[in-house]
């Protein structure tokens, strides 16, 4: 699985892999939403997934040459990226609507900009990534944008909770030196170490532990979220934006939504409004294209010099 991995960074463009990571994330939370959300506590769903993902990495796991503190380092990620935000996020459904909580979630790329330059960047971004942020966001909100609740405001600060750890997770692991991706997959089992312990907390707190009610479906369903959306899912994307700049990192991160709108179209004929789609697309495709533009600061990331470069 390492080498195939490494094999695939060599002849894959990162945005190229990040795309391919947007579609399979989009799917899965089709998924989830038809076999899973209202049936399978949701906590118990999450760890059973990045649980998944932990025993398929176990295998490939040689820490020899890493530094305890990097492997611990990569399991906070884990726990903050995943685990973290999935707590805030499941608790912002108990004060939001669906498209309530989807259209908070579009304010990811500003936070990723703000991370990179105010709290982690050594120099001041290109004012362009923070217009692309802006423009992802304004993209976004034209797609999912139907009003809002007026007791909303905790809702929406538990989902920039979310937001916040989601994107602490990307910044932090896109500026930690693990090597090429055939050394990152040797030690990605502490990224989802992380996941599982924060997880598990959170079954033990607001969760249950009732295996036996999910179904022969849903289990299937399960493992693919361990397997593909969180196991490929976040290796390749975490491996990819150490190969892209901080700005198309954000700008992606929004391209979920317009993506996810078409494949529950495509695969379960749910009704979409084009015009807005298409729009609030276009703008987001946009973004990523004006992150993209300046060739001084799309450079790719050389092997363990990924704290140094954006």
């Amino acid at each position: 699985m390492s080498d195939l991995l490494s094999q695939s960074s060599i002849r894959i463009p990162a945005m190229l892999i990040l795309w391919l990571v947007t579609f399979v994330w989009a799917f899965s939370f089709s998924l989830i939403g038809v076999y899973l959300s209202g049936h399978v506590n949701s906590y118990l769903a999450v760890f059973i997934r990045v649980l998944i993902a932990l025993l398929l990495f176990l295998p490939f796991f040689r820490p020899q040459n890493v530094p305890v503190k990097k492997l611990l380092t990569l399991v906070t990620i884990g726990g903050i990226q995943v685990g973290a935000t999935y707590l805030f996020l499941y608790h912002a459904f108990a004060y939001l609507t669906v498209p309530e909580v989807l259209l908070f979630t579009i304010f990811t790329p500003l936070w990723i900009t703000v991370i990179d330059e105010f709290i982690i960047g050594r120099r001041r971004l290109p004012l362009r990534w923070w217009l692309a942020a802006v423009i992802a966001v304004l993209g976004a909100a034209v797609i999912r944008y139907d009003g809002i609740n007026q007791g909303a405001l905790t809702g929406f600060m538990l989902i920039q909770g979310a937001n916040l750890c989601f994107a602490i997770g990307q910044v932090a692991y896109k500026r930690l030196p693990l090597g090429d991706v055939k050394q990152q997959s040797q030690v990605f089992a502490c990224f989802f170490l992380g996941a599982s312990l924060v997880s598990g907390i959170g079954v033990i707190l607001f969760g249950n532990w009732q295996f036996e009610a999910i179904t022969l479906t849903q289990w299937s369903v399960l493992i693919w979220l361990g397997v593909g959306a969180s196991a490929f899912g976040y290796l390749a994307w975490s491996a990819a934006i150490k190969q892209v700049n901080t700005g198309q990192v954000a700008t992606m991160n929004n391209m979920l939504i317009p993506v996810g709108i078409l494949v529950n179209f495509l695969f379960w004929n749910s009704d979409i409004q084009w015009l807005r789609l298409l729009t609030g697309a276009s703008l987001i495709v946009l973004s990523v294209w004006l992150c993209s533009q300046s060739k001084a600061i799309n450079r790719p990331i050389s092997k363990d010099t990924s704290h140094a470069s954006i």
